[in-house]
């Protein structure tokens, strides 16, 4: 497990399309089919990272809380299932139904996904505002496995309060995520 952190990149880029197989019910979602009228989340997550295991509740909180006032949310696991089976579609379908997912999980098998968000980490976040444009790409709150920090998603809330309000995310003070490192194919 390497420590990686989100890949700090100039704000303001589109969110890149999408289209991607829906572990619980086989489906093809795109990004269109998740965005959000205010706002959209973009999570790149896995099954086994204690990084993502540790906020994974947080994240079905966070988004139960925010679905209904006009933000999207999708998770997407990019990681390379040979060599981390754990990962796999079964696995995801089985992790999302005991966790009551309250979005898409999606499985980038190809990698592209990952790549075209400069995904570095799990977890790792991109926020776009209504227009697409991507406003925020860092942590879901200062807590880590084994600090002592309550997960509460404050950071994260913090950004989607402002898109809910239509008020500009500040790219000043941004603090990125941290995590394991996306396990790219060789």
């Amino acid at each position: 497990m390497a420590r990686t952190y989100t890949t700090q990149i100039p704000l303001g880029y589109k969110a890149p399309h999408f289209a991607l197989p829906e572990v619980m019910q086989g489906k093809e979602i795109h990004y269109r089919d998740i965005r959000g009228p205010k706002g959209t989340v973009v999570m790149f997550i896995c099954n086994h990272c204690p990084y993502v295991i540790h906020v994974r509740e947080a994240l079905v909180k966070l988004a139960n809380d925010y679905k209904d006032r006009g933000v999207g949310f999708v998770a997407i696991s990019s990681n390379d299932v040979e060599n981390y089976p754990q990962d796999g579609p079964m696995e995801m379908a089985a992790m999302a139904e005991e966790l009551n997912f309250p979005f898409h999980y999606l499985y980038d098998e190809s990698q592209e996904a990952a790549k075209a968000y400069d995904a570095a980490c799990t977890p790792d976040f991109s926020v776009f505002d209504a227009d697409d444009n991507c406003v925020y790409r860092g942590e879901l709150d200062a807590s880590r496995p084994g600090s002592g920090i309550p997960v509460t998603g404050e950071a994260m809330r913090e950004v989607l309060d402002l898109l809910e309000k239509g008020k500009v995310v500040p790219a000043e003070g941004q603090r990125p995520s941290m995590g394991c490192n996306i396990k790219w194919k060789e």
